[in-house]
């Protein structure tokens, strides 16, 4: 898609790759003022578990004295929470009970979800075990397939004049989850009832030597947890998830027009990494993961110039998130996020090993990507208009 952009023959997008140094610069800046030390942590879920300071999951973290059950609740957070975190649009706000602070988009539906969690929202022990972490602090099958809307509205404090985008989305989501573990405790049950922790003794299984490849994280996720994604476009039979076509793509074969994306997926892989290596288990090749098509990263893209709208009535349009608008713009963003890593590293004067990609993200596009949406909108919103049902962005 790059490359054709390049040629300046995509429908929908310019390219202006003169343009990359100033998005590079504003990226640089925001690390530099974040992470002095350039020390930055992976791009993950656990990043919004920290306010003002205050990490949340570390002070959860001390009711385990068994880390594969630390590692098991942990995947049942993030696999939830990630789940849960699609666009949540401009309008929604989620006070934080600790804090007393308004928190929106992905910060709100962290905090959202991590204190339903907390409340055992998520785990059928709950109300019969509720003193025991270990009952409390899990997700189950059982409670994801009962999982009631107005449960989720009410955690994440949703009225009419307080709205998320896709509310019965997330909650349809979360409900396949729990079908899927359920019908499946050969991988989600290995050593407890069915949760979607399990599968973190279903990755230590495939470990080699005690690690375990980013690819093969991701992989198993996709091939595990397809089924649950809104049916959209299959192949062979077997759904393809945040997959989408674009009359660009040319193939000889039955990938022709497919762009392969998978944000929540990948943003899921990054969020696992950590619990992996808490219970003692190595994590290599996290290069291998993309970047993030979602719309702070591509946003940022789009504010400094890199890309423009070849119809500039289309800043102002409405865009399914199937169009091939969107589909050019997330596919352009994750090739984008690679060149402009490289650009990182060479200012720099570091490799691929001591500045992953993940820590680009986390130091980073994301953070520059909402600044400059800030700046130059007064709600902040992204510079593409997406409709989205609450499963993609």
């Amino acid at each position: 898609m790059l490359e054709i952009g390049l040629d300046d023959k995509l429908p929908h997008f310019h390219v202006d790759f003169d343009r990359l140094d100033t998005a590079v610069d504003l990226v640089m800046k925001l690390t530099r003022e974040t992470y002095p030390s350039l020390d930055m942590p992976f791009h993950s879920r656990w990043r919004h578990f920290v306010t003002d300071g205050f990490d949340r999951y570390a002070e959860l973290a001390e009711g385990f004295a068994d880390p594969t059950a630390r590692a098991r609740s942990a995947f049942d957070l993030a696999i939830v929470s990630v789940l849960l975190d699609a666009g949540a649009g401009p309008q929604w706000r989620y006070r934080d009970p600790i804090s007393g602070r308004d928190f929106g988009r992905s910060e709100g539906l962290a905090l959202a979800s991590f204190n339903m969690f907390t409340r055992g929202n998520f785990s059928s022990r709950a109300a019969d075990h509720g003193s025991d972490p270990a009952d409390r602090l899990r997700a189950d099958a059982d409670a994801l397939m009962k999982l009631d809307t107005g449960a989720l509205r009410e955690g994440f404090q949703v009225t009419k004049d307080n709205p998320l985008v896709g509310l019965e989305g997330r909650a349809a989501l979360l409900r396949a989850l729990g079908r899927l573990v359920a019908q499946h405790p050969e991988i989600f049950g290995r050593r407890d009832s069915p949760r979607p922790g399990g599968f973190f003794d279903h990755l230590a299984a495939k470990t080699a030597a005690g690690a375990i490849a980013a690819p093969l994280i991701l992989s198993e996720l996709l091939l595990q947890f397809g089924p649950i994604w809104p049916s959209r476009l299959t192949l062979g039979g077997v759904p393809l998830g945040d997959c989408w076509r674009h009359p660009a793509i040319v193939t000889p074969d039955a990938t022709n027009g497919l762009v392969p994306l998978h944000k929540l997926s990948q943003w899921l892989a990054y969020s696992l990494i950590e619990p992996l290596q808490w219970a003692g288990i190595s994590v290599t090749d996290i290069n291998g993961l993309t970047g993030l098509a979602e719309y702070r990263n591509g946003g940022l893209f789009v504010d400094t110039g890199v890309l423009t709208f070849r119809d500039p009535g289309d800043a102002a349009r409405q865009h399914d998130v199937a169009s091939a608008l969107v589909v050019e713009w997330r596919a352009l963003t994750v090739a984008l996020l690679d060149r402009l890593a490289d650009a990182m590293r060479r200012q720099l004067g570091l490799d691929e090993k001591s500045l992953p990609l993940a820590k680009v993200l986390e130091g980073g596009t994301w953070s520059a990507g909402r600044v400059i949406a800030h700046k130059l909108r007064a709600d902040g919103a992204p510079p593409v208009k997406v409709v989205s049902d609450g499963t993609v962005f």
